[in-house]
């Protein structure tokens, strides 16, 4: 696989959806980015607050603009808030630097998008989207 497929993409987010029902979560936000950057898909529940889908945006796009899912981003907030904080101003506040943003990688290892997802606790969207991404045939990049 060298792309990410608008079909692979809703299987993601289906599966994110199943997931997040078996775990009854909180009405949750999800956006699926391709390698680039732009916009694959997303899905918010109903239910959710009004700015869900920009928080799971964020997770995503973070992740892809560091290389590192966001509970590395949230480590490195933690350990260099002045780095993340600058690398944020850059991105014009586009980043949101917590878990719930993973890298989508294909079983070569070559980067292929990422997903953000917002609606519980950072940890429950982080362990929703490694399972959809997985239950996909492809690798989680958590940080």
């Amino acid at each position: 696989m060298t792309d990410l497929t608008l079909d692979t993409a809703r299987t993601i987010l289906d599966a994110s959806l199943a997931k997040a029902a078996e775990m009854k979560l909180k009405p949750m936000a999800m956006v699926i980015l391709d390698a680039r950057g732009c916009l694959k898909a997303a899905v918010v529940q109903d239910g959710t607050s009004l700015l869900r889908s920009e928080v799971a945006h964020g997770k995503a796009y973070g992740a892809l603009a560091l290389g590192m899912g966001s509970r590395a981003i949230f480590k490195r907030a933690n350990e260099q808030p002045y780095f993340v904080d600058a690398i944020n101003t850059m991105a014009r506040g586009a980043l949101v630097p917590v878990p719930g943003g993973v890298l989508i990688k294909d079983k070569g290892g070559k980067l292929v998008g990422a997903i953000g997802l917002s609606g519980d606790t950072s940890d429950n969207d982080e362990t929703c989207a490694v399972a959809a991404i997985e239950s996909a045939g492809l690798a989680a990049d958590v940080g």
